[in-house]
């Protein structure tokens, strides 16, 4: 089916474009989304006529949405989700538990502005782009993690905590504590070889009047 594009569509063209699409595709979505209508010559005619007011209000839209993406963009939201030890979730996070979390932080969103190719399945950190208009677009963090503590310590190291990070961790502070013991065993050991010092010259001495007083 051939159709007029109201709109900018990703992969398809920019508004007032002529192309080819798939009957579905058109009926299904592009037309009752009014982001396109039937290129017939009446709808051609039309679009000619309204073409400045379309483009105008294009423009005015893109500008809304670019103002809203430089405070999008970049913001990092947590979702709360229990998992097992290797990060598998036990469910899934998919675009409206996003949209909710970006909305629940200021930004009203839809879960259609989510694109999100298919659910989050697993713990980690995940970079999913939000379309506020056809032709702006800004990037949000989700930091899928089993509690608030963990999900800060996921966004200090990059990436999900699974359970051979914990064991790693815990080989890390006994490396520390290990080295903090031997850095204080050495201050242990001078102090006792200077007591036991101190001990045997208080002896020496002690001996040493002994003998002064059998003399005398």
């Amino acid at each position: 089916m051939e159709i007029i594009l109201l709109e900018r569509i990703e992969k398809l063209g920019q508004m007032g474009d002529v192309v080819k699409v798939k009957g579905g595709f058109a009926r299904n979505y592009l037309l009752p989304q009014k982001k396109a209508l039937r290129a017939t010559k009446n709808n051609l005619a039309y679009f000619d006529t309204q073409r400045q007011q379309l483009e105008a209000e294009n423009l005015k839209h893109r500008d809304e949405a670019q103002t809203v993406a430089e405070k999008l963009d970049g913001l990092k939201i947590i979702i709360i989700r229990s998992a097992g030890e290797s990060g598998q979730l036990y469910g899934s996070v998919n675009a409206r538990d996003i949209a909710g979390a970006v909305t629940e932080a200021g930004f009203t969103i839809q879960r259609n502005q989510i694109i999100l190719e298919k659910p989050v399945k697993t713990l980690g950190l995940f970079d999913l782009r939000v379309k506020l208009h056809p032709e702006v677009l800004a990037t949000v963090t989700a930091n899928v993690a089993r509690s608030p503590e963990e999900a800060t310590e996921q966004q200090r190291l990059g990436h999900a905590i699974l359970s051979s990070d914990m064991d790693e961790a815990e080989d890390e502070r006994a490396e520390v504590l290990a080295d903090a013991e031997a850095v204080f065993e050495p201050e242990a050991a001078e102090e006792a070889a200077a007591e036991l010092a101190a001990s045997d010259e208080s002896a020496s001495n002690d001996d040493a009047g002994e003998s002064d007083d059998d003399k005398s």
